[in-house]
């Protein structure tokens, strides 16, 4: 069952601004990433679920981070049918990410207080996932829906909406500027982040390296706003 309430999710999302999103089939791979990324800054971790037994997988992490890192909020990505979140509720994710508007969904995270996070691609999408309870949504794969134009211009209309984006965001600086000066939450990054290279050579101190100078990056770009 979650640990964390949806609002301490939401919260800590918007505090840290950086969420990891990332899936391996070698669960000591996955202890050593989020390791590096909690050491580096990191409060919400995105596990996805993208590969075969991913829920076992998830299990085991959850497990981990509960007994090591407690106040790291470990959540699934991915998922896109009520009948799988539940599943991974029941392992103990604390936030359900999901690249469409499924309101079956919504349901069953609601019903437990859980953070859902709907995929939406229009402003239309995002109210109806307002409507059903979406504290925050995602926009994915974010530049090629419209990048942080797209961000603009729905904050235009609709200043009240958190969006997370995923899909086209760095680590570079003027990256993350154009994203949060656009008016995003947070941001979600994956293999910009943890990439093929950092896996192979199993280089996990430059991961919470990066990890740490992207979540100052976004800190200093905020403080600046």
């Amino acid at each position: 069952m979650a640990r964390f309430h949806r609002y301490q999710v939401f919260t800590t999302m918007k505090e840290t601004g950086l969420v990891p999103v990332f899936y391996h089939p070698d669960i000591k791979i996955c202890k050593e990433v989020i390791q590096a990324c909690y050491q580096g800054g990191v409060r919400v971790f995105e596990f996805t679920n993208r590969g075969d037994f991913a829920h076992e997988i998830f299990s085991e992490l959850s497990k981990f981070v509960n007994s090591n890192f407690p106040d790291l909020i470990l959540g699934i990505g991915s998922v896109i049918d009520a009948g799988t979140s539940a599943m991974y509720l029941q392992s103990g994710a604390n936030f359900v990410v999901s690249p469409i508007l499924k309101k079956e969904m919504a349901r069953v995270c609601n019903r437990r207080k859980v953070l859902w996070v709907p995929g939406c691609g229009s402003l239309t999408e995002i109210s109806k996932a307002e409507e059903l309870g979406a504290e925050v949504v995602k926009i994915f794969p974010a530049s090629s829906i419209g990048g942080p134009d797209f961000v603009k211009a729905i904050k235009g209309p609709s200043p009240w909406t958190n969006i997370m984006p995923t899909g086209g965001v760095s680590l570079d600086p003027e990256n993350l500027k154009s994203w949060f000066n656009a008016g995003v939450t947070s941001v979600g990054i994956g293999s910009k982040l943890i990439t093929k290279e950092i896996i192979a050579n199993n280089d996990f101190q430059l991961l919470e390296e990066k990890t740490r100078h992207g979540i100052q990056t976004i800190r200093s770009i905020k403080s600046k706003a």
